[in-house]
């Protein structure tokens, strides 16, 4: 059985830092494209960032590069998500989401369609 659990969200003010973990169980972590997404209230689900299969190249959102950074354990099959310099626009859900390697990923890498397994999301909220 496939799970992917989220941690670390929680309620911080604007200028501060937090780190989303994404726990994968139930797949070859190492074959699987990873992907962060997040949905703000009364907003569809949008792409925050994403790492290749393989780990050699990355993807983010304009409005978070400079300020997030994915990464990946493959030792501990965990995807993270460093969010610095939190902004009250980033308040949100945010959700992992894993797909299975594909040559084409670049290409498709924002649609949160095409992605396989989803956790359940961590709420984070900026705020003063």
């Amino acid at each position: 059985q496939v799970q992917l659990v989220e941690s670390g969200g929680g309620l911080v003010q604007p200028g501060d830092s937090l780190r989303l973990s994404c726990a994968v169980s139930g797949l070859s972590f190492s074959m699987y494209s990873m992907g962060w997404f997040r949905q703000a209230s009364g907003e569809e689900r949008e792409f925050v960032a994403a790492t290749r299969w393989g780990g050699d190249t990355t993807y983010y959102l304009d409005s978070v590069k400079g300020r997030f950074t994915i990464s990946e354990d493959n030792a501990k099959n965990t995807v993270y998500l460093q969010m610095n310099s939190l902004k009250p626009e980033d308040t949100a859900v945010y959700y992992c989401a894993a797909d299975h390697g594909n040559i084409n990923f670049e290409s498709y890498y924002s649609q949160a369609a095409e992605y396989n397994y989803w956790g359940r999301g961590t709420q984070v909220t900026v705020s003063s």
